[in-house]
Parts: structure tokens; C-alpha cells; sequence
């Protein structure tokens, strides 16, 4: 079907996009607790960040920055670091709140206040791995004869954003559903609002001492 336009294996890789989509990671859950903590405006303004960050990381991939970043290593552990202190300043904020004393505020799930759509934006850009990630990924599903690469990567980045729309749209919802639940169970929110931060620092952890 789309293997006119230079694409092998459609099927095969919308199965690797789902499960790719599905495992946890920072955006989407950053993207939860907006949703859980200010509502579906707000979440959706943070999906949107997510997706144009998502964006312009497939764009700088389809460019070559990921060869850039093999040929410069300190731009990439640079990059690494700073996305590493960022999530480790979101975690603090939600161990914060999870702590602090009196009633529960499910907006400090979200990292304090501030724009959403900056958050995530800042967030999704943090992360040079995702664009080692996208090309190792995009080119198994390219075909090296076809005369236009580009729109083929294109093609596959247009797919892998509609499943990511799916799924956030699905977290924002079930985010503002769980707030609440959080309103009437303060236990819950803090509970839920300590977890949160210590993944975002197990992330950050990662994101610092991996190769």
C-alpha cells in the first residue's frame, strides 16, 4: 500500500509504534498529570508541546542531526545532562508536594505553574537519545532505493503522531477522571504525586549514567 512511496512493512511498524507509545516515559507522563492536575485544557496544551516537540526531533533526525551528534559527543552529553537536571527539578517539585504538609494541590503533579505547553515542549526537546532513537528506528522502514527519503519519513512520522494523539488524548481524559478521585483521597494525590516524581528522577538517573 505505501510501499510505492518508499515504505516497507506498514504493518510491522505501526506494531512497533504502538508498543513504542505505550511503554512510560517522561512526555506522556507528564502529559497525565496535567491532565490530572489542571484539567483537559491544559492537558491537551501539553500534548501539544509533546507533539511539537516530537516534531521537530523527527524533522532534525530526517536532517541528520543524529549524525551530528555521533561526530560532536560533548553536544550530546551536554544535551543528556541538561534533560537530566530538568527532570530531576520536576521530580524534587512533585516529592514537594507529595510531603508538604496541609491539603493536597493536584496542580503540583504537574510541576508547579507555568505554561504547559512549555513544560512539555522543553521536556520532549531534552532529549537527544530520541533522535538516535527515531533514526535507528525510521530507517528500518525506509527503502534505500526510493528517490524521495524524506517523504517517507514523513509518512512514517505522520503515523507514529497520530498514535502518540490517541494515546495522550487517552491519558488527558483518564488524568481528569483520577483528579477527582485525588480531590476526595488526599492520600491518594500525595501518593500519587510522590510516584510520579520519583519515576521522573528515575528517568533523570538514567538519562545521566547510561551510555
Amino acid at each position: 500500500m505505501l510501499t510505492q512511496y518508499g515504505v516497507l512493512d506498514v504493518w510491522t511498524y505501526l506494531a512497533g509504534v504502538v508498543f513504542i507509545i505505550l511503554l512510560p516515559g517522561p512526555n506522556s507522563l507528564f502529559v497525565l498529570a496535567i491532565g490530572a492536575g489542571r484539567g483537559v485544557r491544559a492537558g491537551y496544551q501539553a500534548a501539544l508541546g509533546v507533539f511539537v516537540g516530537d516534531s521537530i526531533l523527527m524533522t532534525l533526525t530526517a536532517a541528520g542531526a543524529a549524525s551530528v551528534l555521533r561526530l560532536l559527543p560533548m553536544v550530546f552529553i551536554a544535551l543528556k545532562a541538561a534533560g537530566a537536571v530538568y527532570l530531576t527539578y520536576l521530580g524534587i517539585r512533585l516529592l514537594m508536594s507529595a510531603w508538604r504538609p496541609g491539603p493536597a494541590q493536584t496542580h503540583a503533579v504537574a510541576g508547579g505553574p507555568g505554561s504547559p505547553f512549555r513544560k512539555a515542549l522543553l521536556l520532549s526537546l531534552l532529549n537527544p537519545k530520541a533522535i538516535l532513537f527515531l533514526l535507528s528506528f525510521f530507517v528500518q522502514f525506509v527503502d534505500p532505493t526510493y528517490p524521495h527519503p524524506a517523504l517517507s519519513f514523513l509518512i512514517l512520522a505522520t503515523i507514529l503522531q497520530v498514535c502518540s494523539a490517541v494515546y495522550l488524548s487517552t491519558l488527558i481524559f483518564g488524568g481528569s477522571r483520577l483528579a477527582t478521585s485525588f480531590r476526595r483521597r488526599q492520600g491518594l494525590a500525595r501518593a500519587g504525586s510522590g510516584l510520579v516524581g520519583l519515576l521522573f528522577l528515575w528517568f533523570a538517573g538514567r538519562m545521566a549514567f547510561e551510555a
